[in-house]
């Protein structure tokens, strides 16, 4: 990696306000943001981005597409080691009770919404200097 390219983020999730609002929190931060809607558009950006980390929502295309698609990134070689934070309200569905679980949910933090624009920033950065 270039030393003056900027960190990558991929944000993942359904919820276009909340891409856009956290897009503009992150770029005007530093980051450039990419951005997918569901898991498989997730993968698809994957082939051509090299995001430094991906923030990913685990409700979106179908119930847990976001657990599913974190669970083939951790199996994959080419993607295993960028760095996934989920975001997700998926807590407050009386059939899910989920956090940070290397089985289910292999991810390096675990936030519930709604979340603040500045708490997901600190968690990215926090993130991106490990």
């Amino acid at each position: 990696m270039s030393a003056d390219r900027r960190k990558r983020v991929l944000l993942v999730d359904d919820d276009a306000d909340f891409v856009a609002v956290n897009r503009t929190v992150l770029e005007s931060n530093g980051f450039d943001v990419c951005t997918a809607f569901n898991g498989e558009e997730c993968r698809q950006r994957l082939q051509s981005e090299r995001p430094d980390l991906i923030v990913l929502d685990i409700m979106m295309a179908s119930p847990g597409d976001g657990m599913f698609t974190a669970q083939d990134l951790k199996r994959d070689d080419a993607t295993k080691s960028i760095p996934i934070i989920v975001v997700s309200s998926v807590n407050e569905e009386p059939a899910y009770n989920l956090g940070r679980d290397d089985a289910w949910l292999p991810v390096e933090a675990f936030l519930e919404k709604p979340v603040t624009p500045q708490r997901l920033l600190d968690e990215v950065k926090l993130r991106m200097s490990a």
